[in-house]
């Protein structure tokens, strides 16, 4: 500690780059402080910093530590006290450029597995990024005292050192009951939860904070259940929504699209107080929408797309430019391939011809002139041969109350089970459509990515980066995620892209594993060595990853315009 101040002091009014000479460790009175990363220049990405401070100096219990779900949630809670601690910290430390920065990962309102914050077995690490001070491109020495030896450890003692263990206990207590209900759902085949009393609509398009003065979600009677969960006196009540085929209906502006997105963001679990907490949904679901212009490598579409013209290949779709509905035919083919147990589906953002012909343009168009297999065609397959189940949002066709097997209506935010009264309708007025195909949907081919796939180098460098939530470079080309829903958190994008630098830095793709064990194994990497292990400086400051679900992971790859696939 001493060393470290003496070593401002002599640096100050220097070149920028003498700060160099503090990477390394030193020793404060209640924790260990690494500079891992220094900085170049006051304009640049800020310096890494860890904080590791020891069980004697903040004990945290023992099942925290050892139960997996009780780590990820209590870290996530101490990751929160000191990020509002940095946003009430009032001093900062002045400068040109990112002078007196200090930011942690912070999180929002799903509760992930990160870097940030690491609950291990003998100490507790927090990751910083700080921005060392600086005057023009001279080192501040004084400022940079200030911050290290003031402003960080004030910032610490309002978090790490004040938060109470009944505070941590709280969020390790909704781990359990997560894991209770996460239990029951497949014990019963449940695809989604609602709890009664569930916020579900957001505070704005670009806020994921709950609505104020909205409507709580009341289960109807014949679908409500109710759950005993641990640490809580009184059950929990709530809706059931079961594998198979459900179809959302409801009038314009009634909440169709709220549930929808509230069961595609239900595969992470949520904070409370986010009126979403209980809100829980299979986890292998995956949204599909329809994605014009992405790139497709070798997908085999022929299940919804055949007879292209000029004699286009469907078993091996390839373009650089998909239209609306080969885009939404791939995505649902890539989702299958991937593992997806359920596709969450809102027509408005999907192409109209790969959902629904009717039986006016059947008559019309006839079935030999019409390459395309729409959906409600395939979805009972999907259901039947894959078990792979459907929730679509669904508010200008009928058609689908044929095959669907419960059905939903959202009226003024409140559901209500109308699969009797939509039997009823299907009685009533027949439709005369013919399904297009009767083949079977025969098991999704794996493909395999091959080494090649990866081209890094820009210039005489490797580059991987993510510059933003929906955006990966990757040497001289960009992957777009914008269009891959799930993605909730820009540390996500950030630890797709370190995957994809570990999986060429070991040469993974040589072994020709077919995409589903290659996910496989990535999975199995981040169980058992953590997000860290994908890191190139896995022992030094990882603190910005989040983890990705494989679908997200796929989803990358399968959009890389460099893919070479088998």
């Amino acid at each position: 500690m001493r060393k470290l101040q003496q070593l401002l002091r002599n640096m100050d009014g220097k070149s920028y780059k003498a700060y160099k000479q503090l990477q390394g460790s030193y020793s404060f009175e209640r924790y260990e402080l690494f500079m891992d990363y220094i900085q170049g220049d006051p304009f640049a990405a800020p310096s890494k910093i860890r904080i590791r401070i020891g069980e004697a100096q903040r004990p945290i219990k023992k099942t925290w530590r050892n139960n997996k779900q009780q780590n990820i949630y209590v870290a996530d809670r101490i990751a929160r006290s000191v990020a509002k601690a940095i946003q009430q910290q009032s001093s900062q430390a002045r400068g040109s450029g990112k002078s007196g920065l200090v930011q942690i990962d912070q999180p929002g309102q799903e509760i992930l597995e990160r870097t940030a914050v690491q609950i291990r077995q003998e100490e507790l690490v927090i990751c910083l990024s700080i921005g060392l001070p600086a005057n023009g491109r001279r080192i501040n020495g004084k400022e940079a005292e200030k911050l290290i030896f003031t402003i960080i450890p004030a910032l610490l003692k309002q978090s790490i050192f004040t938060i109470t263990d009944q505070e941590l206990e709280r969020s390790a207590e909704l781990a359990d009951q997560h894991v209770a209900i996460r239990e029951k759902m497949e014990a019963n085949d449940w695809l989604a939860f609602i709890a009664d009393g569930a916020i579900l609509p957001r505070e704005s398009g670009i806020s994921n904070r709950p609505m104020k003065q909205a409507v709580p979600f009341q289960s109807p009677t014949e679908n409500q259940v109710t759950i005993d969960l641990p640490h809580r006196e009184q059950p929990l009540t709530g809706m059931v929504m079961k594998k198979g085929i459900n179809v959302i209906v409801g009038g314009g502006y009634h909440g169709k699209s709220t549930l929808l997105q509230a069961l595609e963001r239900g595969v992470y679990h949520h904070i409370h107080g986010d009126g979403r907490e209980y809100v829980l949904t299979d986890p292998a679901a995956v949204k599909i929408r329809a994605e014009d212009g992405r790139q497709v490598t070798s997908v085999n579409i022929s299940p919804f797309i055949n007879d292209l013209p000029h004699g286009q290949d469907t078993v091996r779709f390839t373009t650089e430019n998909a239209s609306g509905s080969t885009s939404q035919a791939t995505n649902v083919i890539e989702a299958v391939e991937a593992g997806a147990h359920a596709l969450l589906i809102d027509e408005d953002t999907s192409a109209t011809n790969f959902m629904i012909r009717d039986a006016r343009m059947q008559e019309l168009v006839h079935q030999e002139k019409e390459p395309i297999t729409p959906f409600i065609d395939r979805i009972k397959q999907l259901r039947d041969q894959l078990r792979v189940s459907t929730v679509l949002v669904m508010g200008g066709s009928g058609d689908y109350f044929d095959v669907a097997d419960e059905v939903w209506m959202m009226d003024q935010y409140r559901m209500v089970n109308v699969t009797n009264k939509a039997q009823e309708i299907v009685a009533n007025y027949p439709i005369s459509r013919q399904p297009i195909s009767d083949s079977p949907l025969t098991e999704i081919g794996e493909r395999v990515f091959l080494a090649d796939s990866f081209q890094l180098y820009k210039g005489r460098k490797k580059k991987v980066q993510a510059k933003d939530q929906s955006t990966i470079l990757l040497g001289t080309t960009t992957v777009q995620l914008q269009n891959v829903e799930q993605i909730v958190d820009s540390s996500q994008t950030r630890a797709i892209a370190e995957i994809l630098r570990y999986l060429e830095a070991k040469q993974i793709l040589r072994q020709k594993r077919s995409l589903p064990a290659l996910l496989n194994e990535i999975e199995e990497t981040m169980n058992k060595e953590g997000l860290a292990a994908f890191s190139p400086f896995p022992q030094q400051h990882p603190g910005d990853l989040a983890r990705p679900r494989r679908f997200e992971i796929a989803a990358c790859l399968n959009r890389l315009r460099t893919a070479k696939v088998q």
